[in-house]
Order: C-alpha cells, then sequence, then structure tokens
C-alpha cells in the first residue's frame, strides 16, 4: 500500500448566507436585545455631542456679548475691571497663570505617578501593593476643597524653606528668584496642584501596567533581561498609550481646578517673571471668586474666559488622541 496516497476529497461546502441575513449583519443588529442596545448607544452618543454642542453655543453667545463692549483686548489685556463704563478685562494673566500651574503640576506629577504604579505593579510585595493601591484610591476621592484648605494650613507655611533653597541657589535665572513674600505663588498651586492629581494617573497608569502580556514578560526573562529591561522594553511600550490617557484625565483637572487654587494663590492680575513671586490667576480661580459679586456683564466676561478654557481643554484633548492614534502600535488594545 502506497503510504504517501493522499485524501483528495472536496471539503464539504461551506452554507452560504441568505440575502436577508446579510441585510441584518449589514445593520449591525441582528436580534432584538442587541438593535436595542445599538439605539441607545447611537441615541447616547449623538446626545452627548447636542450637549457639547448646546454649551459651546451658550458660551459664544454670552462671550460674543461681552467682548462687544469691552473696551480692552480681551486677549492680551492685564486687567479685570467690569465695573467700569465701558468694562475693560483681557485673559492674558489668567491663561498664562492656568498654562504655568498646569504645566509645573505635570512635570512633577507624571514621573512620580508612572514610578509609583511600576513599583505596585512590578515590584512591591502584594501585602504590601494592595494598602498602597487602596489608599491612593482614597486619595483620588478626596474633594478639592480639603485639598485647599491643607494647602493653605500646612503646605504654605512650609514652602518658605525649599523657597528660600531655590532663590540661592538658582535665584540667578530670575524664574525662582524670591522677594521674601508669602509663598502663595504659582509655584505653590503647582506643586498643590500635582499632588491632587498624582493618585488619578497612578490609578490609571497601574491598571495600565498591570495588563502587560505576561508570556512576553517572562520571554524576556527567559532571555537573561533583568527586571528594569522587561520594564522598558515590554511593559512601557504597551502602556504608553494608557499613561498619555491618564496624563490627559490629570491635566484635565489641574486646568480646571478652581477651589484649591483659590484657597492657595494671591491673586493679582500682572505676571510675576519668578515663579516664586505672589501674584497671578487662573481661569477656574478667577471665576470662582468673582462670580458672585459681578454684574451682568461682569458674568458675560467671566463666560466669556470660560469659553476660553473650554477650547483649550478641547485643544488638549484633541492633541492627546493625535498622540494617541500615532503610537495606536504600542497600544494594548493592538498588543
Amino acid at each position: 500500500m502506497d503510504i504517501s496516497t493522499k485524501n483528495t476529497e472536496a471539503p464539504p461546502p461551506v452554507p452560504q448566507p441568505t440575502a436577508a441575513e446579510q441585510k441584518r449583519a449589514a445593520r449591525g443588529a441582528t436580534r432584538p436585545g442587541d438593535r436595542i442596545f445599538l439605539g441607545l448607544s447611537r441615541g447616547s452618543g449623538i446626545l452627548l455631542l447636542v450637549i457639547m454642542a448646546a454649551i459651546a453655543g451658550f458660551l459664544t453667545y454670552r462671550a460674543s456679548m461681552a467682548i462687544s463692549k469691552d473696551e480692552a483686548n480681551f486677549f492680551t489685556a492685564f486687567e479685570w475691571n467690569t465695573t467700569l463704563l465701558p468694562p475693560k478685562f483681557g485673559i492674558a494673566v489668567l491663561a498664562f497663570g492656568t498654562v504655568v500651574s498646569s504645566i509645573i503640576a505635570m512635570v512633577i506629577a507624571v514621573p512620580i505617578a508612572v514610578a509609583i504604579a511600576l513599583f505596585l505593579t512590578h515590584y512591591a510585595p502584594r501585602r504590601l501593593s494592595g494598602p498602597i493601591a487602596y489608599v491612593i484610591d482614597l486619595l483620588a476621592a478626596v474633594p478639592s476643597i480639603v485639598y485647599g484648605l491643607w494647602g493653605a494650613l500646612i503646605l504654605v507655611p512650609n514652602m518658605t524653606g525649599l523657597f528660600g533653597w531655590l532663590d540661592e541657589y538658582l535665584g540667578w535665572t530670575g524664574i525662582f528668584s524670591w522677594q521674601g513674600g508669602a509663598p502663595r505663588s504659582m509655584l505653590t498651586v503647582g506643586i498643590l496642584l500635582a499632588i491632587m492629581i498624582l493618585p488619578i494617573i497612578t490609578n490609571v497608569s497601574r491598571e495600565v501596567f498591570r495588563q502587560a502580556p505576561q508570556m512576553i514578560e517572562e520571554a524576556a526573562l527567559a532571555l537573561g533581561a533583568t527586571r528594569w529591561e522587561v520594564i522598558r522594553m515590554a511593559v512601557i511600550p504597551f502602556g504608553r498609550s494608557g499613561v498619555i490617557s491618564a496624563s490627559m484625565l490629570g491635566l484635565g483637572r489641574a486646568l480646571g481646578e478652581t477651589m484649591a487654587v483659590a484657597t492657595v494663590l494671591s491673586p493679582t492680575f500682572d505676571i510675576q517673571a519668578s515663579l516664586l513671586d505672589p501674584g497671578g490667576g487662573t481661569f477656574a480661580q478667577n471665576i470662582a471668586s468673582k462670580f458672585s459679586e459681578a454684574s451682568e456683564i461682569g458674568r458675560d466676561a467671566l463666560i466669556a474666559s470660560g469659553l476660553v478654557l473650554f477650547v483649550i481643554t478641547l485643544l488638549v484633548n484633541g492633541a492627546a488622541r493625535a498622540i494617541i492614534a500615532r503610537r495606536k502600535e504600542y497600544s494594548g488594545a493592538n498588543a
């Protein structure tokens, strides 16, 4: 018997879907429950877009009314006086303070948050990582006013030593020169915001790193890689998009934080060259401190500044989406 003889029988034919089945598949739902869920999902997405459009339209309308009466340049003026006739107000100081404080917070918080997330997922024993993760979860749920009170009562009085050290060794740069006033400055605000957004970035990054493929890590270890090499070559590339998303969540909170900034900062409508000198302001802090006492034109002016913050937030989220899309080959969904 020739053992090289092959079985030449044709495989059974694959049944083809009917025309009705093809139409139902094209619609994306074949069962009543699927159709209901599809309709609810689409409706929710459309409702969200409608709400966003309504918010943008309301802010634009009220902002246009205020800007049309503004005698100063809305984007470059260094004053905010809506009680004058005609009023004069601008957002230069607010935009500068919001961006600078958020950058300081991100520079401090992101590296620390990523390091904590890596420690909890790849270095700390389970009996230690569990309680630490629980404490971080609790910190993420603390109200912002509590952080603000802590910052005013504890952080601000204890910042004089750091400010003195920065002035002594880095004061020649001008950015860290200190005149000896109260440490209610942009640097203090940035440090407080970093503490506030640290738990958010840590939690999301920890969950992303935890989803790294175990087989890839074990294969790298089997080939002789150290634990840090495994993290650098396998874990961090896998979780890069997740870390970017976590950072954008933290940045969103830093941009819109209100009560904590209002409690710590000594606001003035001027831009200080040094991060240690009191002064400056942010969009959210200015709205919170002036809205209750503002006149009708003053409220429209505050709404106009809120529109600028709204646009900045959309641009930040769009930039984050673009960065993630460019690095989609490293994302966990495609691993």
